[in-house]
């Protein structure tokens, strides 16, 4: 198989370069030839081809050679001219081409080949089989069916070949309308084309390229060298008009970045100073938020207008050295633009918005630290004088005096200032609000805060009611002239001990409670039934209700009856009461400690001492 393409390859290879030297020979005027082997193996083509190619007469020499030294003369001779022009030939001598080596000569053909039409292409800086390939790529690169990446299967299906040619001459065929799957088509229309009106000669059959597994690169490269060579010269004058496209574009490019550098120059200078401007002018409310917010928009400039023109600043900086450099690059004069919008200028501009954002962030500090001054002063004096309002409501509930009604009169009016100092309350609390929103943490006018103010509020309220509530069982007190000042002061301060909320009234268990606590006890259905007939008679248990029913109880609980049936309640229908029975029921401890003393004691199984009151009631009571 491999054997098989390099024949193929060679087939290809002679047909085609033998064409070639064809177009040259028919130039001059000399017979064609048919066979590379038989026509160039007396010289005489040879020489007559490398005249032709190097434009020079290379003397005498056999033309009608019959004797194998002469046919060698005429292709050395050939060979050493061909050397001369600076071609190394690589293992070829004349005995080669006298004795038809096909491989040989093909080499020495290609060698030819590239010496005399490819090595002079020249293509963005590459010469030779890359600036070849680079000008096929850049004439084809707007065909979207084309992509040249070498110089074989890319040009197996003629699109390549009618891309070069509707890129030079759109005129000779329509690229559009070409069926591109007719591959066999597209090949033929491009041969023909190119024959016909470039006059580039079909060195290749249209089977080379769209049959053949891997079309014969040497082949290719020498047809598409005639479609470079062809459209040299008009590639010279699209070189021309380029070079005054580009010159035009150029100067365009500068015109337009010099307009736009003068625009933005215009727009930076006008934003500086309309900024500068607006500080210039700027008030403050003076309050906090609106010294704040000003702060905030402030800052917000600084990270995104301010950078924005940071970043503008820049561009026109590079935008005019990119001017010059243009200019500079291409011999072309200076740009000097007017004395108002020079880099200079714009640096100048620059600096006073420096010191003006310098100016407007020191007034805005200023603002803030004395609205946060003002504010701790103003809080300060609200929460000082609000203590002072309450120590004289103190001061006044310590100097009561005088009858106990007059005293009741006074707190009453000593309690109708409480609705007032609780609005300035209010007010002490919305300047701390402030204070707190300003960040105001330390106050050096005073030590107070809403909260310390506020709980020594409740205490004043809670020290008006415990007065209002003192006196009002005072004039009870005072009221009940049977009972000595011992009992009043113990039932008060009973009453004042199961008053666990303060109201000055008991509910049904702080009662029972505090029934028990003086030696008073009933049973359930009894206490409930004491507790409704009380509240039916003064709606509440308050303090004078609770004497009324000491004074009530006391009056009857020393009948013999009424003390065994005490008893009995304190020893759970015992026959007798132990210590523990006693404790139970809350009895004082002095209490506890006589009725170990005087009653009858026995001691039962489990050692626990037993009290017979049975027997001391009937012995207290004789």
């Amino acid at each position: 198989m491999m054997e098989s393409l390099e024949t193929q390859a060679r087939d290809v290879q002679e047909r085609t370069f033998c064409k070639w030297l064809n177009t040259k020979l028919e130039v001059a005027g000399y017979p064609q030839m048919s066979s590379l082997v038989r026509d160039l193996s007396d010289g005489v083509r040879l020489i007559q081809l490398m005249e032709i190619m190097g434009d020079v007469s290379l003397g005498k020499y056999n033309k009608s050679p019959r004797m194998r030294v002469q046919k060698a003369e005429n292709v050395n001779k050939a060979l050493e001219f061909i050397t001369s022009r600076g071609v190394k030939l690589t293992n070829i001598g004349p005995e080669d081409i006298i004795d038809g080596n096909l491989k040989l000569i093909l080499g020495m053909i290609w060698t030819l080949i590239l010496r005399f039409t490819i090595a002079d292409i020249s293509e963005e800086g590459l010469s030779a089989k890359d600036g070849l390939l680079l000008w096929c790529q850049r004439k084809t690169e707007p065909y979207q069916e084309v992509d040249v990446k070498d110089f074989s299967l890319s040009w197996s299906d003629g699109l390549a070949l009618c891309a070069l040619i509707h890129c030079h001459r759109p005129d000779l065929l329509d690229y559009d309308r070409l069926d591109k799957s007719d591959r066999h088509g597209n090949t033929r229309l491009a041969f023909m084309v190119a024959a016909q009106h470039l006059n580039i000669p079909q060195l290749l059959e249209v089977a080379d390229l769209c049959d053949s597994t891997k079309p014969d690169e040497k082949s290719v490269m020498t047809y598409i060298a005639s479609f470079f060579h062809a459209f040299s010269s008009m590639d010279q004058a699209e070189t021309v008009s380029r070079r005054v496209e580009k010159f035009a574009e150029l100067m365009q490019s500068v015109w337009v970045s010099r307009h736009d550098y003068e625009r933005r120059v215009r727009l930076l200078l006008a934003a500086l100073t309309e900024i500068q401007t607006n500080w210039a002018g700027s008030e403050f409310t003076g309050t906090y938020a609106d010294a704040k917010q000003q702060s905030v928009d402030f800052a917000a400039y600084k990270h995104t207008t301010k950078r924005n023109w940071v970043v503008e600043k820049q561009d026109l900086a590079t935008l005019f050295g990119n001017v010059q450099t243009k200019l500079r690059t291409y011999g072309l004069r200076e740009y000097v633009p007017t004395p108002e919008l020079a880099l200079s200028e714009v640096d100048a501009a620059w600096n006073s918005l420096l010191a003006s954002e310098a100016r407007r962030s020191r007034t805005i500090n200023a603002q803030i630290r004395q609205i946060k001054e003002r504010l701790r002063k103003s809080f300060a004096d609200l929460a000082n004088e609000f203590e002072q309002r309450l120590g004289a409501i103190s001061s006044a509930l310590t100097a009561l005096q005088g009858p106990l009604e007059v005293q009741q009169q006074r707190v009453q009016e000593i309690k109708t200032r409480i609705p007032a100092i609780s609005e300035a309350l209010a007010k002490v609390a919305a300047a701390e609000a402030e204070c707190a929103a300003a960040n105001v943490e330390e106050n050096d006018y005073t030590v107070f805060t809403c909260q310390d103010l506020e709980f020594e509020l409740e205490l004043v309220e809670q020290s008006i009611t415990k007065k209002i509530a003192f006196i009002d069982n005072q004039i009870v007190s005072r009221n009940m002239t049977n009972l000595t000042p011992a009992q009043l002061e113990q039932f008060e301060s009973t009453f004042r001990y199961f008053d666990k909320d303060e109201t000055n009234t008991l509910s049904l268990s702080e009662m029972a409670a505090a029934l028990a606590s003086l030696g008073i006890v009933y049973s359930d259905d009894d206490m409930n039934f004491i507790y409704d007939q009380l509240l039916q008679e003064c709606g509440a248990i308050n303090f004078e209700a609770f004497i009324n029913l000491l004074v009530d109880i006391t009056e009857d609980q020393t009948s013999p009856e009424q003390l065994r049936e005490a008893f009995r309640g304190l020893a759970a229908e015992k026959p007798f009461v132990t210590e523990l029975d006693l404790r139970l029921h809350h009895l004082p401890a002095p209490s506890i400690e006589y009725l170990r003393e005087v009653m009858p004691r026995a001691q039962n199984a489990a050692g626990e001492a037993e009290y017979d009151y049975e027997r001391w009631l009937d012995d207290v009571f004789a």
